[in-house]
């Protein structure tokens, strides 16, 4: 019976080389859990067409949102895991809504096979210019002295913003009311708009409309003060360490991806990522290039899952 087993093992592994040598054959979908104009989809569209000619097949991103991104999540999670579904993997979709909604359907640590986290960008609050402060000290100073009178956008609920944002409240005593969105697009353009005074984003999809003086940065999740903005501070900087957290954007497929299917996807990535070009526009919106090994981004995506968790339970959030 043992014998039998490994024969059939071995059988398997033949078979998945033989499939992941004519791959890919036809054209890849990369999806995209939220709404065109965050992040998140500004990442996918930039390594979508390089990765595609790395690879000799046409990759084309798809965006599919809702629910903080847990639609689009659990659509690649049930998708056939043969190299032509995969989907981009956040902080949101991995690790924040799943740590505070228990109601997931998938598994964020068991239902995926990760690939490879393309970048890291720090995260930020930034506010309208009508709202009456324009640096760190007079934010919380007017937020604390009109407590609910103001709110805040994210691209959802239990994603990273929303989390990050709670969180902040909780550790600096403030209240503000969430507005949750179907993505960082839609909330970043009523923020800009002034139908909001306030967002939790990440940065590359905020730092245009900062650029622009259309949206006024106040603090920021980075290890150290950014170059594009070296007069706003860091959460460590104002005593808020556990907020200063950034996120990530990597590509993952289902689970039980053929691994020879998972090395030539991770290696036409980092391929795509040698062009001087692709990385500039990459590193252009304040991400920072990452490109690791599948073990090492499925070892980041639990150690995100149990900080959040932590924090989930630490300061007793819930989607009520």
């Amino acid at each position: 019976m043992q014998r039998r087993h490994c024969f059939v093992l071995s059988l398997l592994a033949i078979a998945g080389s033989a499939f992941a040598q004519g791959y890919p054959n036809k054209v890849i979908q990369l999806q995209v859990p939220f709404a065109p104009g965050g992040t998140t989809d500004i990442i996918a569209r930039t390594i979508a067409d390089p990765l595609g000619k790395a690879l000799g097949q046409t990759v084309v991103v798809v965006n599919k949102a809702g629910g903080g991104g847990v639609v689009g999540a659990n659509e690649t999670a049930k998708a056939t895991p043969d190299g032509y579904s995969l989907g981009m993997a956040t902080v949101s979709t991995t690790a924040a809504n799943p740590a505070i909604n228990a109601k997931i359907p998938y598994n964020p640590l068991t239902d995926f096979s990760p690939i490879i986290n393309v970048a890291a960008t720090p995260n930020i609050i930034a506010v309208h210019p009508s709202f009456p402060a324009t640096d760190y000290k007079s934010f919380v100073a007017e937020v604390k002295r009109s407590p609910g009178k103001y709110s805040y956008a994210s691209s959802g609920t239990g994603g990273i913003g929303h989390l990050q944002m709670e969180l902040y409240k909780n550790l600096s005593t403030t209240f503000v009311t969430h507005i949750p969105y179907r993505g960082a697009g839609p909330a970043l353009n009523d923020t800009v708009a002034g139908q909001v005074p306030m967002i939790f984003d990440n940065l590359p999809s905020a730092l245009p409309f900062i650029k622009e003086n259309r949206l006024v940065p106040i603090v920021v999740a980075a290890p150290q003060r950014l170059a594009v903005l070296p007069n706003v501070p860091t959460f460590k900087e104002v005593g808020l360490e556990p907020v200063n957290r950034m996120a990530f954007y990597g590509i993952y497929g289902p689970k039980g991806m053929p691994k020879d299917i998972v090395d030539k996807i991770n290696a036409g990535v980092r391929k795509a990522l040698e062009d001087p070009a692709v990385r500039k526009r990459i590193e252009d919106t304040g991400s920072i290039i990452v490109a690791n090994t599948p073990e090492q981004f499925g070892a980041q995506i639990k150690a995100e899952f149990e900080v959040y968790k932590r924090v989930v339970v630490e300061q007793k959030l819930s989607l009520d």
